[in-house]
C-alpha cells in the first residue's frame, strides 16, 4: 500500500519518480481499511527535504499510512516559506485533540543550546507529555530523541570534543527485538552531531533498553518501553548526499572543517558517496510501522485510554 499525502507536497514527485508508491485523497477513500495515522513533527529547517525523507522509509511498507506535518505553534521557520508551511503543515495547537498511531519527531540543529534554552521547549515538553494519551509510538531523532530522553529520564547531553560526522559501524545489541527484525550484526549509521548521551548514563536510567550502538560514537538506538518511544540518535533516513551538503556548506561558509569519516570513497570529496544504509533504514522504520500496526487499537479513540 502506499503512503497519502498532497499531490501538491514536494515529496509527491520526488517519490513518485524512485518508485515509492503514493496515493490521492480520492484513490484512498475507495479503500474499505483504516489507514495508520502517521503524524511528523518537523524541527528542521529545510522542511522540504526532510519531509520527503521520513516519507521515503514510511511510504515503503505494505500498509496505507496517512501523513500529517506539524510544527511547533509559535517557532517560525526563517528557512522555509510561509505559503509552504501554510500549505501543508498544522501547528501543534490546532493538532493536538487528534490521536495518531505514530509520531516522528526529528531533530534540529540547536545541539549548543541547553534544553531549556530553545525558544519552544516548553511546548516541545508539552508535545512530549501528550504522546503519553494521544499518540500509540513515538520515533524521536538526534536531538529530538535527545530532548525526549532527557524529559522522560534526566539523562544529560554532553557536547563531543568534536563533531561526530560520517558513516560509522553499529552494532546490533538485540536481535530479538522486534525493530531490528532482519538487521545485521554490524552496518553502516550515517551520523551528524555535537553532542552525545553517554551509553553508561542510559544504562542506568531505569526503563531504558539500547538496542544499536557504536563503539566510536556511542548510543544510537534506544527503546523505552514505558513511554512507548525509540530513541534514534543518528540518521538512517538521510539520502546518500545529505552529509555531503553539510561538509559543502562548510567549506563554503569558511568554518570549521570536517571530512565526513568513512563517507567518501578513498576520501576523495570529488568523488560521489555511495549510499551503504538505505536498506537499514527502511528495515528500521519498517520495522516500526509494522510493529504499530500490530499492537495499536483499531478504534483510534482508544489510543491512550489503556496501556499500550
Amino acid at each position: 500500500m502506499p503512503i497519502k499525502i498532497p499531490s501538491t507536497l514536494p515529496a509527491h514527485d520526488v517519490l513518485r519518480a524512485e518508485g515509492v508508491m503514493v496515493m490521492a485523497e480520492e484513490q484512498a477513500a475507495r479503500q474499505d481499511i483504516r489507514p495508520l495515522q502517521i503524524a511528523l513533527l518537523n524541527l528542521m529547517p529545510k522542511k522540504a527535504e526532510t519531509e520527503t525523507q521520513f516519507a521515503r522509509v514510511i511510504g515503503a511498507t505494505p500498509l496505507q499510512i496517512e501523513l500529517t506535518l506539524l510544527r511547533m505553534s509559535d517557532h517560525e521557520s526563517r528557512n522555509t516559506s510561509a505559503t509552504h508551511l501554510e500549505a501543508f503543515y498544522q501547528r501543534f495547537q490546532e493538532a493536538k485533540h487528534q490521536k495518531f498511531d505514530g509520531l516522528i519527531i526529528t531533530g534540529a540543529p540547536i545541539e549548543h543550546l541547553e534544553f531549556d534554552e530553545v525558544s519552544y521547549y516548553a511546548e516541545l515538553r508539552e508535545i512530549f507529555d501528550w504522546t503519553q494519551s494521544n499518540v500509540h509510538h513515538t520515533m524521536a531523532v538526534c536531538w529530538g530523541g535527545m530532548a525526549m530522553m532527557n524529559h522522560f529520564h534526566g539523562v544529560r547531553k554532553d557536547i563531543l570534543p568534536a563533531k561526530a560526522f560520517g558513516c560509522y559501524r553499529h552494532r546490533n545489541l538485540a536481535p530479538a527485538s522486534p525493530y531490528l527484525r532482519g538487521f545485521s550484526d554490524d552496518f553502516v549509521v550515517p551520523v551528524s552531531r555535537w553532542t552525545e548521551m553517554r551509553h553508561e548514563d542510559i544504562e542506568k536510567a531505569e526503563g531504558l533498553t539500547m538496542l544499536m550502538r557504536s563503539p566510536e560514537v556511542g548510543a544510537c538506538l534506544v527503546e523505552d518501553e514505558t513511554h512507548r518511544a525509540l530513541y534514534m540518535l543518528n540518521h538512517l533516513e538521510y539520502d546518500s548526499d545529505t552529509i555531503k551538503a553539510e561538509y559543502d556548506r562548510d567549506v563554503a561558509s569558511g568554518g570549521e572543517i570536517i571530512l565526513p569519516v568513512n563517507y567518501f570513497p578513498d576520501d576523495d570529496p570529488a568523488r560521489a558517496p555511495e549510499n551503504r544504509w538505505r536498506s537499514h533504514g527502511h528495515l528500521l522504520y519498517g520495522n516500526w510501522i509494522n510493529q504499530i500496526y500490530q499492537t495499536t487499537p483499531f478504534e483510534l479513540e482508544r489510543i491512550g485510554a489503556s496501556p499500550a
